[in-house]
């Protein structure tokens, strides 16, 4: 586990961003939050690119800026790499200058044991084919790709991406993620991923940071994060809901069955291998409950459950915890629903997914 403090101050024309924590990197960590709340100024103050802003920021015993003591180390000498929206490669030069141009500098700043080899960065993010092609005959995600490479072939401690897929469709999005796990993966360097997608967050990330205001409220594994009912009205309360953990089985009449415990969850086929293991998140308000087994239903989820606890909403709603096979799961059902059934804590019950419910959705 990687450890970043950063107790920074900055003001920006009618914003304050304004933090005192310290944080644990594992893998990528999702930064998430509304639009202003401070998930590039988070990046911008770690990269080094906002000398206006004070305070202490170290990671893991290097001191990247002290304000007391008159230290700001430059963008360079933190070995930060950056990924941005938009690619931002340099046109006039080919694919393979854009990656030799971050080897350059690399070379020029670190010891020759720190670099990483261009060869083993093109190849694990397949450049090899469009080394000779300029950015402006590539597609979006292929661009995307290669602006990956150039932020790992700075030979980076940490990676930072700024919502490097937001301008993607969903196929090009499902494309590029599988690079973006290789990388923080086979070069075990940690990575801060913005990203308003909560998709992208739960298929991407073992740790979420959560904004708001210029303020971390919340850090953690991204499953606690998800499940907590008092962060919904910053994580979405229509996205609420949990994630779980779960094995590939055999697929069949196009249905992928995923192993929950002793549970079987049925999705749309996917394309991975039997035995991979996988999690995916399931929303609250696509659960439904039923007290006794049904049957002769098109639902093909159906999973024996334990209620954990009721938690009533405002005048309609109700939100309930469930365990199934030792993991959590959350539906949203009315107020009437629970009368009715007579739902009790520690009662048997019975929770219904819609199968089409995962249809689209990105799969680790």
């Amino acid at each position: 586990m990687t450890h970043l403090t950063i107790q920074s101050n900055l003001s920006l024309n009618n914003f304050l961003f304004k933090s005192s924590e310290t944080l644990e990197l594992n893998g990528i960590t999702a930064l998430f939050g509304p639009s202003g709340s401070g998930k590039t100024t988070l990046l911008r103050i770690l990269a080094g690119l906002e000398d206006r802003a004070t305070g202490f920021v170290s990671y893991e015993k290097e001191i990247w800026q002290d304000t007391k003591n008159r230290t700001f180390l430059p963008p360079y000498a933190r070995r930060i790499g950056y990924v941005f929206q938009d690619g931002r490669l340099f046109s006039h030069l080919t694919v393979e200058e854009n990656l030799r141009y971050s080897c350059k500098r690399a070379h020029k700043n670190l010891e020759k044991k720190k670099i990483i080899d261009f060869i083993e960065a093109v190849e694990s993010l397949e450049l090899k084919n469009l080394l000779r092609r300029h950015p402006n005959s590539l597609s979006g995600g292929e661009q995307q790709r290669v602006a990956i490479g150039r932020a790992l072939l700075q030979s980076p401690q940490l990676l930072l991406m700024d919502e490097p897929l937001s301008a993607l469709d969903l196929k090009r999005k499902a494309e590029i993620i599988p690079y973006i796990e290789n990388v923080a993966s086979h070069f075990q360097i940690p990575i801060l991923y913005v990203t308003h997608n909560i998709e992208e967050a739960t298929r991407l990330a073992n740790r979420m940071i959560l904004l708001s205001s210029g303020r971390i409220v919340a850090s953690g594994e991204i499953g606690e994060i998800l499940e907590r009912a008092d962060l919904w009205p910053l994580t979405g309360r229509l996205e609420a809901g949990a994630l779980l953990q779960a094995t590939v089985g055999l697929t069949k009449e196009g249905m992928t069955h995923l192993l929950i415990g002793k549970e079987i969850l049925k999705i749309p086929a996917v394309n991975i291998q039997p035995k991979t293991k996988t999690r995916l998140r399931v929303q609250a308000k696509e659960v439904a409950i039923a007290t006794e087994l049904p049957a002769h239903l098109s639902i093909r989820n159906i999973l024996t459950a334990r209620l954990l606890s009721i938690d009533i909403e405002g005048a309609t709603f109700a939100e309930l915890l469930l365990d199934v096979g030792g993991q959590h799961l959350r539906s949203r059902v009315t107020r009437e629903a629970v009368h009715e059934l007579q739902l009790k804590k520690g009662q048997k019950v019975y929770a219904l997914i819609k199968s089409v419910s995962f249809e689209g959705c990105l799969f680790t």
